[in-house]
């Protein structure tokens, strides 16, 4: 059953269908489960979205930009006056709430040659087929922290926060933006829950569950209220046996007769 739709997703992606926005989308939870996470999120690839922009024997690579979302209109600009994409990093725009980062950099998707679907039944392989449909936003946990990192880095989101996304091609010859999309809708990464405000009251929990525990707590009734019965008959039974022979020592003493003193 999970093999069949998710041939379906990528057949789906494969005819490149026609009602996809020009904007990053948060994956399928299909494809990607608990998503958004407290730190990251997932969003599906471009794929197809700049068809039209793509010229034969040119190379271009996409760029994928974060922001806030309260960040200001004004500084959502991801090109400079020359059209030059932005190289603003996450220091510089204190995680995205000055404005845009760049987030993350990889190949235009080709759409007209997906990966095989009879790949998408292995097990072993469908981690890496869905790699190449899905991009997973503030993954990398140790790039501001290695002084040796000279790649675009990716550093986890903030919790209980919103963001946009957006994606942009570029032209790498001649280093100026071809097409971008429009930034994305607000995605709010999940919240820390404190263990203070957890709610244990019944009320929360499934009519079945309840049903359950109050079955549990009369059998646990009752083979107490057994224990404790055959406790008390056993020390009773242990009273009256022993004072059974008692009685019965003291009517032979008051039975025995007495010898009588013979007088002189």
């Amino acid at each position: 059953m999970g093999r069949c739709w998710l041939v379906l997703v990528f057949c789906c992606l494969g005819q490149l269908c026609a009602d996809q926005s020009l904007k990053p989308q948060i994956a399928a939870p299909q494809l990607a489960t608990n998503n958004p996470t407290l730190t990251t999120v997932t969003l599906e690839k471009p794929f197809c979205m700049f068809d039209g922009s793509v010229h034969p024997n040119k190379s271009y690579v996409i760029y994928l930009y974060a922001m806030k979302e309260s960040a200001s209109a004004i500084s959502s600009l991801v090109t400079d006056n020359d059209n030059k994409p932005l190289n603003s990093t996450f220091q510089q725009t204190s995680g995205g709430q000055l404005g845009p980062y760049k987030a993350a950099l990889f190949n235009v998707p080709n759409c007209a040659s997906p990966p095989k679907l009879a790949e998408v039944g292995d097990v072993n392989k469908v981690s890496d087929v869905l790699k190449q449909y899905l991009f997973r936003v503030g993954d990398d946990g140790t790039c501001l922290y290695d002084p040796n990192f000279l790649a675009v880095c990716n550093p986890p989101l903030a919790p209980d926060t919103t963001y946009r996304f957006k994606y942009v091609l570029l032209d790498s010859t001649e280093g100026i933006v071809k097409d971008q999309t429009l930034w994305s809708d607000s995605i709010k990464t999940r919240g820390v829950k404190l263990p203070l405000k957890i709610d244990t009251w019944p009320g929360r929990r499934s009519g079945d569950m309840i049903v359950i525990t109050s079955i549990l707590s009369v059998l646990v009734f009752l083979l107490l209220v057994g224990f404790l019965a055959s406790v008390f008959s056993a020390v009773m039974g242990s009273k009256d046996s022993s004072a059974e022979p008692r009685c019965m020592s003291q009517t032979n003493q008051q039975s025995e007769p007495r010898p009588q003193l013979s007088s002189e």
